[in-house]
């Protein structure tokens, strides 16, 4: 045992142990005033002298300060290696940006400060009890930034550093909540693809493929050393982390042509430095984040969404957004009439026709680009401010002449030989495509709260000559992930069936995000013919007849929570009325009607395996529960101050509590 202490305690050098007990402080004096020193709050006294404890100049104490928060993972050394790794690419860089943001700071005069609350990967839990531990994550950070930004109480703004899933919406959270500060996201960027590769959306069924035979081991494993060609950003397809940079630049709260730069570029340094003088600008004319993020931010947020065919994710985290800004939460009537009214206009990953990474969306125009064309459709309200200090009409009108936009798609075109309008096109030329709006919402006597499915990605050649997917099947129900994608992997799911996972919404796994199984139905020859219903959630990335967030969930009473093995389900989605419906129909050999089936199911008892997962952890147990009495999913799962409070005393009275 004492060669093992020694072996660890390393002290066979005494050299160390020479220590020095006192030091002479900094050089200089504090810039302190009779004023300050009679009125100031002790810790604003107190923090100048941390701040030349830490090595800030004395006499470059009186600039103004700015807080720079970031989701910056890993230790990154100097020349970009690792010391730590970081749980993804993309946090694995930010704090570049967070660099050049500092010292444009301070080059104007400032004092910046930094925090950092680092983020999961939800590609790196997928299949894992990790996975738990996701969506609460962002509640959880946006409220850790949010005290952050209000323990340096002396900040005259703040600089939102993130990219990906969860961590972007936590920021945008964060600073909409904010309401008073001015306040600028950077987003994090995309990665590159591989010359020859695949995706990272892709790259994901490598498991799934392989046990079906139809990729060698060989394959796979070249084919996932390469898939992320580039160490920083977030993922090369339009999944959730892209679309997240999508919302916050086309809220107003990014600077112009942000979203989805490359990770580790000049053009994307150069992003952190004109932040920076954004915020300075804000600050200066007196702008907060409540003249930034409006409702008709909002609206416009969810027409730029619909015309990218963006994550169904962002139908959590947009209310959310509006509800830390207290404004109007958007519901699923408003989302049905965006999508109505805005077709979709990116051919990228993970839709298609023409799968384009993101890269090429951003080098296309990537948000001002969309907008414009938005534009001519009259769907956007110009007259909102961006983080610019201009209206998004005044942006608009700067980004089609400028010199930015030109290079960056001659480039496209000359370089890569790509034409620029089949990544981000007119409305017409996607009409003649016959590319349909991004998403519907099925109700039934399965989901008679709603449900979505991003129906303009769903396989052309499983629809009907009227563009209506109808699939009649019979369903394979499972209560547990791991389950599902086993079956998928032996022949337990065969063409023609109807994928039932419940019980895994908020309550059962904190609304786990099933990836897993979508993707594996995307990249396996047979998966078109299956189709999958949850109460669960899918990745930014799943494409496919895919039915998501039904509710109520099987665990709050939910008649999805009723099914079984060999039950008849008709499912019904028309791409062009975004229209839709998911049916009980029968049990073995006996159709009924969509009403005789509600009865049913309202007789049944629920599926004697469904329970909240063993592995749930305390902390997301209490999320579930704070966020159900908040509203649950079709509110964003956000925490409802006032109607938990409301909860909490008429629980206590009804106890006897209080």
């Amino acid at each position: 045992m004492h060669e093992q202490i020694m072996s660890i305690m390393g002290e066979k050098d005494s050299s160390g142990f020479d220590i020095i007990a006192h030091a002479p402080g900094a050089a200089g004096r504090l810039p302190l005033t009779d004023d300050l020193l009679r009125h100031a709050p002790s810790g604003d006294l107190f923090g100048m002298s941390q701040n030349v404890g830490m090595g800030w100049r004395p006499g470059g104490l009186n600039g103004k300060q700015f807080l720079i928060l970031s989701t910056q993972g890993g230790i990154r050394n100097e020349d970009g290696s690792p010391a730590a790794l970081g749980y993804h690419t993309g946090h694995w860089e930010v704090g570049l940006l967070m660099k050049a943001a500092a010292e444009e700071i301070s080059s104007r005069g400032g004092i910046p400060f930094a925090g950092y609350v680092s983020d999961p990967c939800d590609g790196r839990s997928q299949g894992t009890t990790g996975m738990f531990d996701s969506l609460p994550y962002r509640n959880d950070a946006a409220l850790v930034f949010r005290r952050l930004i209000r323990s340096l109480p002396t900040r005259k703004g703040v600089i939102g550093v993130a990219t990906c899933d969860k961590g972007l919406p936590a920021m945008m959270l964060a600073l909409a909540g904010m309401p008073q500060l001015p306040g600028v996201i950077v987003p994090g960027g995309v990665t590159l693809p591989p010359v020859d590769g695949e995706d990272a959306g892709k790259i994901q069924t490598i498991g799934a493929r392989y046990v079906s035979g139809e990729l060698s081991l060989e394959a796979a494993s070249e084919l996932g050393c390469r898939a992320c060609a580039t160490p920083g950003g977030g993922c090369q397809f339009l999944g959730t982390a892209a679309t997240a940079q999508v919302v916050a630049e086309a809220m107003g709260m990014t600077v112009p042509h942000a979203a989805l730069a490359p990770s580790g570029q000049p053009i994307w340094i150069e992003m952190a430095r004109q932040s920076s003088r954004a915020l300075m600008v804000m600050e200066s004319e007196g702008l907060r984040m409540a003249d930034i993020v409006t409702d008709a931010a909002i609206r416009n947020a969810m027409a730029v969404h619909a015309a990218f065919g963006g994550s169904t994710n962002l139908l959590l985290h947009i209310p959310a957004i509006a509800h830390a800004a207290g404004l109007t939460m958007p519901a699923v009537q408003d989302w049905i009439q965006v999508n109505k009214n805005v077709p979709r206009l990116v051919s990228a990953l993970p839709n298609g026709p023409i799968f384009h990474p993101t890269i090429r969306v951003f080098q296309a125009g990537g948000v001002p680009e969309v907008m414009l064309h938005l534009r001519q459709l009259g769907v956007l309200d110009e007259s909102v401010l961006t983080v610019t200090g201009t209206t998004l009409g005044q942006v608009l009108d700067w980004w089609e002449s400028s010199e930015r936009r030109h290079l960056l798609r001659k480039q496209l075109k000359e370089k890569d030989g790509v034409d620029p309008d089949s990544v981000i096109m007119s409305a017409e030329h996607s009409q003649r495509l016959g590319i349909t709006s991004t998403v519907t919402f099925p109700t039934g006597n399965i989901a008679p709260e709603g449900s979505v499915i991003k129906s303009t990605s769903i396989d052309p050649s499983v629809l009907d000559d009227h563009g209506v997917y109808r699939h009649k099947g019979r369903a394979k129900v499972f209560t547990t992930e791991r389950e599902a994608i086993h079956a998928i992997k032996t022949g337990g799911v065969l063409a023609g069936d109807v994928v039932v996972l419940l019980g895994r919404g908020p309550s059962g796994t904190g609304m786990e995000e099933t990836y897993q199984l979508t993707s594996a139905l995307k990249h396996l020859s047979f998966g078109k013919y299956v189709s999958l219903i949850t109460d669960a959630r899918f990745s930014g990335v799943s494409t496919g007849a895919c039915i998501g967030h039904v509710g109520p969930e099987a665990l709050a009473g939910g008649p999805i929570g009723k099914l079984r093995n060999g039950d008849l389900i008709d499912i019904v989605v028309d791409r062009n009325t975004l229209e839709g419906r998911i049916n009980f129909v029968g049990a073995g050999e006996i159709e009924v009607s969509p009403e005789e089936g509600a009865l049913i199911l309202a007789q049944r008892s629920f599926h004697p395996d469904m329970r909240p997962d063993e592995a749930l952890p305390d902390d997301t147990r209490l999320w579930a529960a704070l966020q159900s009495v908040s509203g649950g999913t079709w509110r964003g799962n956000v925490y409802d101050v006032e109607r938990i409070i409301t909860a909490l005393e008429a629980g206590k009275k009804a106890l006897g509590w209080s």
